[in-house]
């Protein structure tokens, strides 16, 4: 039995999970017939995350793969050294004390590390250049999100970087989405970039249709967001990632050590643009930036 303890909901998570399952097959797995999933679901509160992973393990699953930061797989970390954990996360899993380096992991957990905080510069440049004129730049993050400290000094460092004024705002609960869009407008911000947190992934219909109704360009870190209706992600395949991850947990179950299976690091990143927002928004998105997309959604 495999463990499946994510920061996030079930309801924003289906593409995710087939990509796991797909690569739990391409490692000769199949749920159903030589493996079954035990699902545990925080939504967002990673306050939960302790208990759902001892309940993981107390079922005796035979690895335990950890998504949506690092709080998972630290959690489930702080219950066993005996289970394998494969983790699927953008923070630093050595500061974190996840692994003993990322080539040779050593312990009982190794996994795959997104790259995510670190473009956040490259976030902020593509906001500058699809709305050069943007006197202030906002940016929404979550307060709990374990890795917030490093989400605003990557921030205000980017900002800096461009001589470009920032406004943070923060949001970690339902309502205050809501508010934090009502101060974004106080604030007269011309743009606004969109953190990483599987807060926001739970609740990006929520985000997005407040931007629209803001008429706030927004860059988000997934293209999930663009295919729900938002102007702009840059940001790694969460798809690919997670059929990565199943990979690595079929390994493990065939007999492969966490120990010896080095973390993997993908490198590919998507820019995904949605031109029927762009057009709502009254933007021109720059031919460069049009040559450079992955996918264009019409």
């Amino acid at each position: 039995m495999v463990g499946f303890l994510s920061s996030a909901s079930s309801a924003q998570s289906t593409p995710f999970v087939a990509a796991f399952r797909q690569g739990l097959n391409e490692a000769g797995y199949v749920e159903g017939k030589n493996v079954a999933i035990e699902f545990r679901w925080a939504e967002g509160h990673y306050d939960r995350l302790p208990a759902l992973a001892s309940d993981l393990v107390r079922r005796r699953v035979a690895v335990l793969f950890a998504s949506g930061g690092n709080a998972p797989a630290l959690a489930a970390k702080a219950w066993t050294t005996r289970i394998p954990i494969v983790f699927l996360s953008g923070g630093d899993p050595v500061k974190a004390g996840l692994v003993a380096s990322l080539n040779r992991p050593g312990g009982n957990v190794t996994g795959v590390k997104l790259i995510y905080t670190e473009l956040v510069p490259k976030r902020l440049e593509l906001l500058h250049e699809i709305v050069p004129k943007a006197a202030t730049i906002g940016a929404l993050v979550n307060p709990n999100y374990p890795d917030v400290d490093v989400q605003r000094r990557e921030l205000q460092e980017a900002a800096g970087a461009i001589r470009q004024r920032i406004h943070v705002v923060t949001a970690g609960a339902e309502p205050d989405i809501d508010a934090a869009f009502t101060t974004l407008v106080q604030q007269k911000t011309d743009a606004l970039l969109v953190g990483n947190d599987p807060f926001f992934g739970d609740r990006r219909d929520q985000i997005v249709m407040l931007a629209a109704r803001r008429a706030i360009p927004a860059i988000y870190s997934g293209r999930e967001f663009v295919a729900a209706g938002g102007l702009i992600s840059y940001g790694p395949s969460l798809a690919e990632d997670n059929r990565q991850a199943g990979i690595y947990t079929g390994k493990i179950l065939t007999g492969a050590k966490p120990a010896e299976l080095p973390v993997l690091q993908p490198t590919k990143v998507e820019l995904v643009i949605n031109l029927k927002t762009a057009k709502a928004l009254g933007i021109a998105i720059p031919q460069s930036i049009l040559l450079r997309a992955d996918e264009v959604i019409q």
